[in-house]
C-alpha cells in the first residue's frame, strides 16, 4: 500500500526533472542562428560593389533570432518538456525585446565603422583642408575646433551649473527656487538652434551682424550644457544623507564648508559623471554652431578670433559641398562621424573611470 502510494510523486518528480540541456546548448544554437544568418545575407551582399558597407546587420540579427526562437523551442520540446520550451520561448522573446532596442545603435555603428574605417590614417589626422579640392585632406582644425569649444563651454557652464544646483538643494526656498528649477526645466528642452541664434543676436547686437568666432560657439553649448549639469548635479546633491550635515554642524562647522568639505567629496564621483554625459550631449550639435563658429579649411586655435571648424559641422560640410570628388568628401564626413563618435565613447569611459575612482570607499574597499 505504501508503494502504491509513493510511486505518483516519485513520477511526476522524474517527469520534471529529466531531459534537461546543457548550460552551453543555448548558446550554441543563438550562435549557430547568428551563423547561418550572417551567411544568408553575406551572400546576398556578395554581387554589391562594397559587400562590408551592404552588409545588412540589421536583417542579421532579427532572422537570427527568430531562427533561434524557432530551433529553442522546438528541440526545448523533444529533448525537454513542452513546460520548459515554453519558458525558453519566454526568455528568448524578452532578449529579443532588448536586442530591438539596441538594433537602431548596432545598425548605426555598423555603418558608420564600414564606411569611415576608410579614411582612418595619418594624413587624415595630421593635416587640414587648407587648398584641398579633391582627395586628401584631414581634420586635424575640425579636431582643435571641437576641443577648444567643447573645453571652453566646460569651464563656463560646470561653475554656473553647480553654484545653481547648490543653491537649489542647500539655500533655495520659497518663490525664487520655484522660478529657477521652472526655467531650468524649460532650457532642459529648448531646441539648440534657438541657442546658436540667441547667441548670435546678442554679439549681432553688441559688436556687428554676422560676426563668427569659436567663443561664439562655446556660449551657444554653454547654454546647452549648463541645466544639463544643473539637473544631474541637484539630484545628487539630494541624496547625500542629512546625518553627514548634521554631524558636521554638531562639531561647530559652517554650512559652507560643510557644503565645501563634507557634500561636495560625497557627491563628486555622480557630478563627474553628470559633467562629461553633458559634454556628451553639446559635443556632437551641428546647428548652433554653424551659425556662431561658422566654418574654416584652415587651422585656428584662437577661439576669440575668427572662425572655426569642428567635427559635426565638418561632416556637414563635406557631406553638403563635396566638391570635385563626391566619393573623397563622402568618406571624409563618414570618417569625421566615426571620429566624434570614439570621442564620445573615450569620455563616457573616462566618466565612469572617474566615478570609480572617487566614489566614497565602503569597508576600506
Amino acid at each position: 500500500m505504501t508503494a502504491l502510494t509513493s510511486a505518483p510523486p516519485a513520477a511526476s518528480t522524474t517527469a520534471l526533472t529529466s531531459g534537461r540541456l546543457p548550460k552551453w546548448a543555448p548558446w550554441a544554437l543563438l550562435g549557430v542562428s547568428f551563423v547561418v544568418s550572417a551567411a544568408v545575407f553575406g551572400v546576398a551582399a556578395a554581387g554589391s560593389d562594397t559587400p562590408l558597407a551592404d552588409f545588412n546587420i540589421a536583417g542579421t540579427v532579427i532572422v537570427g533570432i527568430l531562427l533561434y526562437m524557432v530551433i529553442i523551442t522546438v528541440i526545448s520540446s523533444i529533448a525537454e518538456s513542452r513546460r520548459k520550451a515554453v519558458d525558453r520561448l519566454m526568455t528568448a522573446l524578452v532578449a529579443t525585446a532588448f536586442l530591438i532596442a539596441l538594433l537602431p545603435l548596432i545598425s548605426l555603428l555598423w555603418t558608420v565603422v564600414a564606411n569611415g574605417v576608410e579614411r582612418f590614417d595619418a594624413e587624415f589626422f595630421t593635416y587640414s583642408m587648407r587648398n584641398v579640392v579633391g582627395d586628401g585632406g584631414g581634420i586635424v582644425h575640425a579636431i582643435w575646433g571641437t576641443v577648444l569649444i567643447t573645453l571652453t563651454a566646460t569651464i563656463i557652464s560646470v561653475p554656473v551649473g553647480l553654484m545653481t544646483s547648490i543653491y537649489l538643494v542647500e539655500y533655495g526656498r520659497g518663490k525664487i527656487a520655484k522660478a529657477i528649477t521652472f526655467f531650468v526645466d524649460v532650457m532642459t528642452g529648448i531646441p539648440s538652434i534657438v541657442a546658436g541664434l540667441f547667441i548670435y543676436a546678442v554679439f549681432a547686437l553688441l559688436i556687428r551682424p554676422g560676426i563668427s568666432m569659436g567663443f561664439m560657439g562655446a556660449l551657444a553649448l554653454a547654454v546647452l550644457m549648463t541645466p544639463v549639469v544643473v539637473r544631474g548635479s541637484e539630484e545628487l546633491l539630494r541624496i547625500v544623507p542629512n546625518e553627514l550635515r548634521e554631524a558636521s554642524y554638531a562639531l561647530g562647522v559652517p554650512k559652507w564648508l560643510t557644503i565645501l568639505k563634507v557634500v561636495l567629496p560625497t557627491s563628486i564621483a555622480g557630478i563627474m559623471t553628470s559633467v562629461m554625459l553633458a559634454i556628451s550631449r553639446v559635443i556632437g550639435e551641428t546647428a548652433p554652431l554653424l551659425l556662431t563658429a561658422g566654418f574654416t579649411q584652415s587651422l585656428n586655435t584662437n577661439i576669440f578670433d575668427g572662425q572655426m571648424m569642428t567635427l559635426p559641422v565638418f561632416a556637414y560640410n563635406q557631406y553638403m559641398n563635396q566638391g570635385t570628388n563626391p566619393d573623397a568628401a563622402v568618406a571624409r564626413a563618414w570618417a569625421a562621424a566615426l571620429t566624434l563618435i570614439l570621442i564620445v565613447m573615450v569620455l563616457n569611459l573616462l566618466a565612469r573611470l572617474i566615478a570609480k575612482l572617487f566614489a566614497p570607499k565602503v569597508n576600506g574597499r
